[in-house]
């Protein structure tokens, strides 16, 4: 299927009965090996290898690995190796249920795509109903995706079509037997459970993007370029992990098509069945807008939606909590990593919380309230006439943890960004009536500028770090207290 039989081969200048059969058959069993079938297939329908690139609208999409050096370290090279392996092979289950085409893998991460002459779906549709179709099927597989990520921590493969090749299923045998023996092991079943979580984020996009043959001969590759491409690249690397982001415009599609609403009411009704925190989500909080910056890309914006995932997040995330909290100073790290990551989400911070409140873990919330917001401390010690006490009760029954957060934020805000006014000089006159004014506005703007950067500092290198430095000294709290209850 995959080799012509009766063509001259390009190094020998051989045809096929007359070359080293041994050689034949590894070059033979290399190219069906390696060439994806797909590819394969979708030429041999065309008839040819095509030979000009083409402009045409698909949908692209990249997945990642979230902290897999972090994870590495509870595996050996070769077990790493079979993870990937297993976790890639789940991958590539979905994007062949959906009919996609699996691009590249490159280390922990991999690029797949709908859409395009090797598409043998969209290839009698129209323009608009191959646009719909794409955004559809690149949706939904990246939210399977993320799914089917969660019943591989699991070791859980009802994922797998029951007519999924031997090699297939050796491969997630391989990665399961790695991960039932990580949760056997008596020394590191709870680490493993609170610390060993593949996550992953993904980003996603369509647009008009160029396909066709790219590199030197010999070294010719089947791909596709466009600033769709990098702009879903530039969106995974800022997708919420366990979760995606979309392009504004592929939300638009999505909303236009119903998939929006659909997806919405499945999630909640899903939340709802598990008596989750997601239950009363709103639609804003699911498919949540915001522009996002790129410092590293001289600040370069784009709109964009990230978008939930599974249902039972804030349940997922409290559970592993439960056990980070028996893992010492280690423990207490990684639940300070979750707080500053899942800061702005508040189902999640309040499940968190609920973990704190049960264990009777004390967040010294008067403390991270008078670190953000000195002046309205002061002002309500003065309120209740110096009592500290009452002000602490007052603060632990007016402010949830999320509600400190969102102040964090708010605080955050205010030394992100900022621009000096500049006054202009006025018309030229002469050389020292104009570098004069030039001097004194700059300076100005300095002045105004230095004090903005002492408040940044000051925020960076003093109150954020305080704040959970605070909320880890609770964690470590409570831990001593667990210590001495202990039997000897």
């Amino acid at each position: 299927m995959y080799y012509d039989w009766v063509r001259m081969d390009q190094h020998t200048n051989l045809t096929a009965p007359a070359m080293d059969s041994r050689e034949y058959l590894l070059r033979k069993e290399i190219e069906e090996f390696y060439l994806p079938k797909q590819l394969v297939d979708a030429i041999l329908e065309i008839g040819g290898i095509p030979r000009t690139s083409t402009v045409t609208t698909m949908g692209v999409a990249f997945m990642d690995i979230a902290d897999y050096t972090f994870l590495s370290k509870f595996l050996s090279p070769q077990e790493n190796q079979e993870v990937l392996n297993g976790l890639y092979t789940a991958f590539n289950a979905v994007l062949k249920r959906h009919g996609g085409y699996l691009n590249k893998i490159e280390g922990d991460s991999l690029m797949f795509h709908y859409g395009g002459v090797i598409d043998p779906r969209t290839k009698n549709m129209s323009d608009e109903e191959a646009r719909r179709h794409i955004a559809r099927e690149l949706f939904y597989t990246c939210v399977e995706m993320q799914r089917v990520c969660v019943l591989f921590n699991q070791a859980n493969d009802r994922f797998l079509a029951e007519a999924a090749n031997p090699e297939s299923r050796e491969l997630l045998k391989r990665a399961f037997d790695i991960i039932a023996a990580l949760r056997s092991s008596m020394e590191v079943s709870s680490s493993f459970n609170a610390l060993f979580q593949i996550r992953v984020r993904i980003g996603a996009n369509i647009g008009d993007v160029t396909i066709g043959n790219f590199g030197p001969d010999g070294a010719k590759q089947w791909d596709i370029v466009g600033l769709p491409v990098i702009e879903a690249k530039r969106m995974e690397a800022t997708a919420p992990v366990g979760g995606l982001r979309i392009s504004e415009g592929f939300y638009r599609i999505l909303e236009e098509t119903g998939v929006v609403d659909a997806y919405y009411n499945r999630f909640r009704k899903e939340a709802r069945a598990l008596f989750g925190y997601y239950r009363d989500i709103e639609k804003e909080e699911l498919f949540r807008f915001s522009t996002v910056v790129l410092k590293d890309k001289q600040q370069a914006q784009f709109n964009s939606y990230s978008i939930e995932v599974n249902p039972g997040l804030p349940e997922n995330i409290r559970d592993q909590v439960g056990l980070l909290l028996e893992k010492g100073e280690a423990g207490a790290d990684r639940i300070v990593a979750l707080l500053q990551y899942y800061r702005g989400n508040r189902y999640v911070i309040t499940a968190i919380e609920d973990v704190f409140r049960t264990k009777r873990i004390r967040l010294h919330k008067a403390y991270i309230f008078r670190t953000m917001q000195p002046r309205k401390y002061d002002a309500l010690l003065r309120r209740f006439t110096g009592d500290a006490v009452k002000v602490s009760r007052f603060i632990e029954e007016e402010n949830s943890l999320y509600d400190l957060f969102l102040s964090l934020g708010r605080y955050q805000d205010t030394v992100k960004s900022h621009d000096a006014e500049q006054r202009t000089p006025s018309d030229f006159d002469s050389f020292d009536q104009y570098i004069q004014e030039c001097e004194r506005a700059l300076n100005a703007a300095f002045e105004t500028r230095k004090k903005w950067m002492i408040q940044k500092a000051y925020f960076y290198n003093v109150v954020f770090p305080l704040v959970f430095t605070t909320i880890r000294t609770g964690i470590l709290e409570f831990q001593s207290r667990l210590a001495e209850l202990e039997p000897v």
